[in-house]
């Protein structure tokens, strides 16, 4: 039985496995599982390889996109470029690293990116971001990070964010947890009643599929999206990847 996966932690919330069960299902891929491997640690991912000898492959999430880097014999140039694997292949007996969330994000923003935006917004600075940086930055589109503690020229405090500055970052992308099953209240801190029709809010998280981000921004006229689609086409290239 060849199997597959998902690490990180928490991994209640992730559609997955479900995703990838329901694909072996309709392809009748009989020697094929998809299953969660919730990691309090990375360090715990000797132990999991150990004990699934079938395992061919996994995708990474929350909060190991760049701690895994560490563990891998090989990473791709596209992965090591962006700072951060969310897609590992086992290939006799190496681990190598890859980076399908590049492709996810702009694949399926890439419709919203033909009217040009000035400015972006990226809540966050993890694993996630890096990826959607670098779609941006290939787009050259102009972005800054909100973050908690600010510590380089393009990060800006949430606290510190006014409604002046939403006039500038009319693209807004969250690439924070915050809001994801089951804690569905927590959202960004943002002057949300200063974002207009002419924003747009993607939220990286897809359960639930409105998050309290997209909610806000709706109640303003902002047009949304959540992070469903790019959890498909990220997870069709990472099956590629496995089977190539």
């Amino acid at each position: 039985m060849r199997t597959y996966g998902l690490i990180g932690l928490p991994l209640s919330h992730s559609f997955s496995q479900t995703y990838f069960t329901h694909k072996f299902e309709q392809l009748n891929i009989a020697d094929a599982q998809y299953k969660n491997f919730p990691l309090q640690h990375i360090s715990e991912l000797s132990d999991l390889l150990r004990n699934e000898s079938g395992l061919c492959g996994f995708n990474v999430t929350i909060p190991y996109k760049e701690a895994i880097m560490h563990y891998l014999h090989e990473v791709d140039d596209l992965a090591q470029n962006i700072g951060a694997v969310n897609c590992v292949k086992i290939s006799n007996q190496k681990l190598i690293g890859y980076n399908t969330d590049v492709f996810g994000f702009e694949m399926s923003i890439k419709p919203f990116l033909e009217n040009k935006y000035e400015r972006a917004l990226i809540l966050g600075t993890g694993g996630a971001s890096k990826a959607v940086a670098f779609v941006l930055s290939k787009w050259n589109i102009p972005f800054h990070y909100a973050t908690r503690m600010p510590m380089a020229e393009n990060q800006i405090a949430y606290q510190d964010l006014s409604a002046d500055n939403m006039k500038f970052f009319q693209l807004i992308i969250n690439c924070t947890p915050l809001g994801t099953a089951p804690n569905v209240l927590e959202h960004p801190t943002l002057p949300y009643h200063a974002l207009t029709e002419k924003h747009f809010l993607y939220d990286l998280i897809y359960n639930p599929s409105q998050t309290v981000f997209l909610k806000k921004g709706a109640e303003q006229g902002a047009h949304t999206m959540n992070g469903l689609k790019m959890l498909a086409l990220q997870a069709e290239r990472s099956w590629e990847i496995w089977n190539s």
